[in-house]
C-alpha cells in the first residue's frame, strides 16, 4: 500500500490543482440557483428591484420612513436631496417637478447592504399604514396597533402628531415584535413592493429596469455556466491525466518488482494472477483515482455548499429525510456487494488461467480430442464470472431507480410543503425553486458517493492484490555490501558441499554436491529424469539459492556479488528455447543491455556457430525476419539454435546449456558442438544432456542419482567405475559403439 501512495505522491501538485478547480466549479454551480431565485423573485415579481435600499424617493415618503429609522445618520449621510432646479434629473424622475426627491449616493455594496437592512422595517411600517391591501395589513397585524387608524381621516403626519411619546414607543415595540415573527424573505418582498410603488410614483421606467435586471442576471448565469463548463473540462482532463500517468507508473513498478522475483516467488503467484494484477486490477485502481478526483472529493464540496444555503430553512427536515433514506439504501447495497467484489477478481484470475492454458495447449488438446472437455471447463469459469457480475449489475440496476424515486419523491414533498408556505406568504416562488435545486444537489452528492460505494470495495480489493506483489519479500537479492569478482580468475566455478531444498519441501533435492569446473573445460551432467540436473544448473545464475554449502565463481561466493554482475558472466540456454516478439536480430542481440550494442558481424558469427545462419538466409527478410510471440513461427530446433546463438553473441565466461541440444538432429548436434568447442575454448561450459553422444567428449562428466553425485570422471573412467552411467550408456548405444568412442 505504501508503494502505491508513494507513486501517487508524485502528482501531489496536480491533485491540489484539481481540488482547487473543483472548489471553483462547485462555487459556480452553487451560485446558479441563487441567480434563478433572484430572476424569479426580484426580476419578475419584484420588477427588477434587488433590495429595499431605495434609490429615489419623494421627500414626503422620506420623512415618514425616517421617523422609524434608528440610525438616522447612516441614511442622511448617504441620501442627497434634489429639487426641480436640478434639471438633469427631470427626464429620469418626472415627479421632481411637483415635489423634492431624495436619491441614493454612489455607495459600496457593504454600505448599500447596511442601508437596506436599516430601511427594511421602517419601509414595511409605512407600507402597512398606507396600504389599502387587506393582505398586507393582516401580515403585519396592523389591527393590533395601539391606535385606531380607521378613526383618523387625515394624512400620515397628522396620525403621528396625534400620538403621545408613550404611544409612539409602544407603537415601535409592538411593530418590532410583529415583524420579528414574519419570514425574512416575506419582509423583503413587502419592502420591495413598497419600493416598486414609490418608483412608479416618481416616474421610473419599471419595465426598462426589470428587463435590464433580468438581462444582466442572465448574462451572469451564462458566464458562470461557461466558466463551470471550462473548469469541468480542465479538471476532468487533469484527473484523467493523473490517473493514467499513475497507472502507467504503477504498471512499470509492478513489472520491475516481478522481474526481480526468483523462481520461489513465481511459484506463489500464478502467471494468470500476475497478468490480472498488472492489467485488470490496475485498471480498477485507475478508475478509482479518476472517480476520487472527480466525484468523491467534489460530492462533499457540493453537498456541504448546498446545505449552507438551505440549513436555515424551515424545510431542512426534508433534506434530512432524503439523506437517511439514501444512506440506508447504500448501507444495504454495500453489505451485500462487498463479498461479491472480492470474488469477482478471483474469478477473473481463474478465467485468465483457464484461457491461457487452453490457448497455449491447443495442439495437445486437439491431438487428444479433448476439445469438448476444455470448452466445458472454460464455460464453467466464464459462467461463474458472468453470474457474479450479473448479481452486482442487478444491484446497480436496483440502486439507480430507487435513487431516482427518492429524488422525485423529495421534489414532490418540497413542492407540497413549499406551496403552502408560498400561499401563506412566508416564502417566495424563487426561493422555493432554489430550495428544490439545492436539495437536488445535496441528494446528487450522496448519489455520487453511493455510486462510489459500489466501486470502492472493488478498488480496495485490487489495491490489496497489487499490494501483495509489492509486499512480497524477494528471497534472492543483492546484499547491502557486495564484492567484486577476482579479475585474475575467469570462469572458475566451485561447488562446495551444496545442498538445496525447494520451499515448503520436506527433503533436499540436492545433497552434498562438490566439484570444480576449470576455465576452458566442459562439465556435463547426466542422470535419470528427476535426478536434479536442471536444478543444479539453475543454482549457478541464482535462479534459486542454495540452502546449504556455497558456490564460488572466480573464488567469490555468488551470494556476495551483485546479481547483475553474476549473470553478466553467464550465457544461459534453457531447456525450452524462449524467443520474444521482434526480429531474429533482436532475439540474438537480446543479451546486451541496450538494443544495437552488438555489431551485426558478431550476430552473424554467433548464428553461424549455432548452425542457425543457414535457415535464416532462406528467409526473405534474413535477420530482420519477424519472430512472433513465443517464437511460434519457427520450429523447435530453430528456436533452440537461436537461443544458443543468443548466448554465444555476448561472449560470456560461462556457458550453461540445459538440455539445449535435444531438439537437434544428430548431424546438426555434432556440427554445432564442434563449432562451439573452437569458439568457447577459453570459457567454462556446463551441459545438461540426456544423450550419451552429447557428453562423450566432456572433460568431466558428473553423474547424478536422486540428487547426489554418484560418479565424476571422463566417459572411459565412468564406464569402468560408475554403474549408473554405464547403464545409461548401454541403454542408448551398443557395446561396440561405446568401445569405439
Amino acid at each position: 500500500m505504501r508503494e502505491i501512495f508513494n507513486i501517487l505522491k508524485k502528482y501531489t501538485f496536480w491533485i491540489i490543482i484539481v481540488i482547487a478547480l473543483l472548489f471553483f466549479q462547485a462555487y459556480c454551480n452553487l451560485a446558479l440557483p441563487d441567480y434563478t431565485s433572484k430572476i424569479v423573485d426580484n426580476g419578475i415579481s419584484g420588477g427588477g428591484i434587488e433590495d429595499n435600499a431605495i434609490e429615489v424617493i419623494r421627500e414626503s415618503e422620506y420623512q415618514k420612513i425616517m421617523f422609524f429609522v434608528e440610525d438616522t445618520d447612516l441614511i442622511n449621510d448617504n441620501y442627497q436631496k434634489i429639487t426641480k432646479e436640478d434639471d438633469q434629473y427631470i427626464d429620469d424622475y418626472p415627479a421632481l417637478e411637483e415635489e423634492n426627491l431624495y436619491i441614493l449616493k454612489d455607495v459600496s455594496s457593504d454600505v448599500r447592504e447596511e442601508i437596506s437592512s436599516e430601511l427594511l422595517k421602517p419601509i414595511i411600517i409605512v407600507y402597512g399604514i398606507e396600504s389599502n391591501n387587506d393582505t398586507v395589513k393582516n401580515i403585519i397585524n396592523i389591527d393590533n396597533f395601539p391606535i385606531n387608524l380607521d378613526q383618523i381621516e387625515t394624512n400620515y403626519n397628522q396620525i403621528i402628531a396625534s400620538l403621545t411619546p408613550e404611544q409612539l414607543e409602544n407603537l415601535k415595540t409592538t411593530i418590532n415584535e410583529t415583524l420579528n415573527n414574519i419570514e425574512p424573505s416575506m419582509l423583503e418582498q413587502l419592502a420591495i413592493n413598497y419600493v416598486k410603488n414609490e418608483y412608479t410614483n416618481v416616474g421610473v421606467d419599471l419595465e426598462a429596469k426589470q428587463l435590464n435586471y433580468i438581462v444582466i442576471a442572465g448574462i451572469k448565469m451564462l458566464g458562470l455556466s461557461l466558466l463551470a463548463m471550462l473548469i469541468t473540462i480542465a479538471s476532468t482532463l487533469l484527473s484523467s491525466k493523473i490517473a493514467t500517468s499513475f497507472s502507467r507508473d504503477l504498471r512499470k513498478k509492478i513489472t520491475t518488482k516481478v522481474m526481480s522475483f526468483s523462481n520461489n516467488e513465481f511459484e506463489e503467484f500464478s502467471t494468470a494472477s500476475l497478468i490480472t494484477r498488472s492489467t485488470n486490477d490496475i485498471q480498477q485502481v485507475q478508475m478509482f483515482v479518476v472517480m476520487l478526483l472527480r466525484l468523491v472529493i467534489y460530492a462533499p464540496i457540493m453537498g456541504i455548499g448546498a446545505y449552507t444555503h438551505v440549513n436555515k430553512s424551515s424545510m431542512a427536515w426534508v433534506i434530512a429525510l432524503a439523506v437517511v433514506l439514501i444512506m440506508g439504501l447504500v448501507t444495504v447495497l454495500f453489505t451485500i456487494a462487498l463479498p461479491k467484489f472480492k470474488k469477482v477478481q478471483q474469478l477473473i484470475d481463474k478465467l485468465n488461467l483457464v484461457a491461457r492454458e487452453i490457448i497455449s495447449g491447443v495442439p495437445v488438446i486437439r491431438a487428444f480430442g479433448n476439445e469438448k472437455h476444455e470448452e466445458e471447463r472454460f464455460d464453467k469459469a466464464n459462467v461463474d464470472l458472468t453470474k457474479t457480475n450479473l448479481f452486482v449489475n442487478r444491484l446497480m440496476s436496483v440502486m439507480m431507480p430507487t435513487m431516482m424515486f427518492i429524488m422525485n419523491g423529495v421534489s414532490v414533498l418540497i413542492i407540497w410543503v413549499g406551496s403552502s408556505k408560498v400561499d401563506a406568504g412566508s416564502m417566495q416562488v424563487g426561493t422555493l425553486i432554489a430550495f428544490i435545486t439545492y436539495t437536488m444537489q445535496i441528494i446528487m452528492a450522496f448519489l455520487m458517493i453511493s455510486m462510489m460505494s459500489i466501486m470502492i470495495p472493488r478498488a480496495f480489493v485490487s489495491v490489496r492484490r497489487i499490494g501483495e506483489i509489492f509486499n512480497k519479500d524477494i528471497s534472492i537479492k543483492d546484499k547491502e555490501e557486495t564484492v567484486e569478482f577476482n579479475p585474475k580468475k575467469k570462469g572458475l566455478v566451485e561447488f562446495k558441499d551444496v545442498y538445496f531444498r525447494y520451499p515448503k519441501a520436506e527433503e533436499d533435492v540436492l545433497k552434498n554436491i562438490s566439484f570444480t569446473a576449470l576455465p576452458g573445460t566442459t562439465t556435463a551432467f547426466i542422470g535419470s529424469t528427476g535426478s536434479g540436473k536442471s536444478t543444479l544448473i539453475n543454482l549457478i545464475p541464482r535462479l534459486y539459492d542454495v540452502t546449504g554449502g556455497k558456490i564460488l565463481i572466480d573464488g567469490v561466493n555468488i551470494k556476495d556479488v551483485k546479481i547483475h554482475d553474476l549473470r553478466e558472466k553467464i550465457g544461459y540456454v534453457p531447456q525450452k528455447g524462449n524467443l520474444f516478439t521482434g526480429t531474429i536480430k533482436s532475439n540474438i542481440a537480446f543479451g546486451e543491455d541496450y538494443p544495437g550494442q552488438i555489431p551485426d558481424k558478431q550476430i552473424t558469427h554467433a548464428a553461424k556457430i549455432a548452425q542457425a545462419d543457414e535457415f535464416i538466409k532462406e528467409k526473405d527478410e534474413k535477420y530482420d525476419s519477424e519472430i512472433s510471440q513465443g517464437g511460434t513461427n519457427v520450429s523447435g530446433g530453430q528456436r533452440q539454435r537461436l537461443s544458443i546463438a543468443r548466448a554465444i553473441a555476448i561472449n560470456p565466461e560461462i556457458y550453461i546449456f540445459d538440455d539445449s541440444f535435444s531438439a537437434l538432429d544428430y548431424k546438426t548436434d555434432a556440427k554445432l558442438r564442434q563449432a562451439l568447442a573452437k569458439e568457447t575454448k577459453d570459457s567454462t561450459k556446463f551441459i545438461v544432456a540426456q544423450r550419451i553422444s552429447t557428453v562423450l567428449n566432456a572433460d568431466q562428466i558428473i553423474v547424478l542419482d536422486a540428487g547426489a553425485i554418484v560418479g565424476i570422471g571422463t566417459h572411459k573412467e565412468l564406464m569402468k567405475t560408475c554403474d549408473v552411467y554405464k547403464e545409461i550408456a548401454l541403454s542408448q548405444l551398443s557395446k561396440e559403439e561405446l568401445e569405439n568412442e
